[in-house]
């Protein structure tokens, strides 16, 4: 598997933790999450992980977690600002974000953030 495979892979994992944050996946979600898939180059990858985690039943925070391993792993990468804004289209798609929803955005953008930024003073 490839870094970019991976990461996209985490993307799935995300868009199913934002979908399940407020404690189940909305039709809305799954409309809003096949409309940003029909046009992504890396759609059967998103598209596999996601399911994969839907059918394994996995938790929030476990995904959650997972995928921001993952990305602390990979370092900095532009495709955060896409998972940020795909994880904000899904929130929206029922016309409100749940609190639960913005907080596992917010803590996403900031904890890459952090991390990365202690990272540079390591290096400074």
């Amino acid at each position: 598997m490839t870094d970019k495979e991976k990461l996209y892979e985490t993307l799935g994992e995300l868009m199913f933790a934002v979908a399940m944050a407020d404690g189940m996946i909305q039709d809305a979600e799954m409309k809003t999450m096949h409309q940003i898939l029909d046009r992504h180059p890396w759609a059967s990858t998103i598209r596999w992980s996601f399911d994969y985690e839907r059918a394994k039943q996995s938790s929030v925070e476990e995904n959650y977690q997972k995928a921001i391993a993952v990305c602390h792993r990979h370092g900095p990468a532009p495709e955060y600002h896409e998972f940020i804004d795909v994880m904000q289209k899904i929130a929206e798609a029922n016309g409100t974000v749940a609190p639960e929803e913005a907080h596992l955005i917010q803590s996403f953008s900031h904890d890459l953030t952090e991390r990365f930024r202690r990272d540079l003073e390591r290096f400074l």
